[in-house]
């Protein structure tokens, strides 16, 4: 299973981004897709997740700005980032919850990380 996270950049302040993470590969089936970020000296921290329902959850700190959504006929999940922040600079990282076929287990799975640079 692979994640191709793409989308980033550079953006000035009050400005929008959309990401998008491809899942390909070996997947039965996919259960929360979500997005986290990671700047250096900081642990990960998730942005957002939604699980196979389309339930969501956000941080508190991109609420009202950020909206995450999945096409499951794409296998993609999407991140919209509006009003953005120069502390929204990370990179940020996709992740799923993967169901392979055969055995029927659940892995998790991370993409490669995009930059997103908040800047004037």
């Amino acid at each position: 299973v692979q994640l191709q996270a793409s989308g980033g950049g550079l953006v000035q302040p009050g400005g929008s981004l959309r990401l998008s993470c491809a899942v390909s590969g070996s997947i039965f089936s996919i259960n929360a897709m979500g997005w986290y970020r990671q700047t250096t000296g900081k642990q990960r921290e998730l942005v957002a997740e939604i699980t196979s329902g389309g339930n969501t959850n956000y941080a508190d700190s991109v609420k009202d700005r950020f909206t995450i959504s999945r096409d499951n006929a794409k296998n993609t999940v999407y991140l919209q980032m509006t009003s953005l922040k120069p502390e929204d600079t990370a990179v940020y990282y996709c992740k799923t919850r993967t169901v392979v076929p055969i055995t029927l287990y659940e892995y998790v799975y991370w993409g490669q990380g995009t930059q997103v640079t908040v800047s004037s």
